[in-house]
């Protein structure tokens, strides 16, 4: 089938470049397209991810083979570049000094009365299911209404 050529040939050049918009356009075919099958057909998309992988180390091994040519070179950037990526004691740090305040503000008395209330409806409650429960009724509250104080 037509459909199976382009599916392996768009794989074997998604592991050249492991890019999937560049792969589609070199074989000639829509995203729109490999995003279907790789929806359609689990053992594509097992493919697809496995020809990512394999792209993605082969740029990999190009480009650390290209900065060591560079490094070889005595390119500084390369040289630079390579330490502070693979060797602790150049990386870049960061030093952040602070000071931290936990200040408590007093509530105002509108906020303490809305706490209070809030924990006095939280006990009415706790003891209406408590009672419910075990058969009692709240007196001044009926099946368990729970009014605002």
């Amino acid at each position: 089938m037509k459909k199976d050529r382009v599916k392996k040939a768009f794989l074997e050049q998604l592991r050249k470049i492991p890019i999937i918009a560049v792969s589609c356009e070199k074989i000639g075919v829509s995203r729109n397209s490999v995003y279907k099958w790789r929806n359609k057909d689990p053992s594509f998309k097992e493919e697809m991810d496995t020809a990512l992988l394999e792209g993605e180390a082969l740029i990999n091994d190009m480009s650390e083979s290209q900065l060591l040519s560079l490094i070889q070179e005595k390119n500084w950037s390369a040289i630079s570049f390579w330490l502070r990526h693979r060797n602790p004691k150049f990386r870049e740090r960061v030093e952040v000094t602070a000071t931290v305040q936990s200040a408590q503000e007093e509530l105002n008395p509108e906020q303490e009365e809305i706490v209070r209330r809030a924990l006095r409806l939280a006990a009415l409650i706790q003891h209406d299911k408590s009672n419910k429960q075990s058969g009692d009724v709240v007196p001044g509250h009926s099946d368990g209404d729970v009014k605002g104080s």
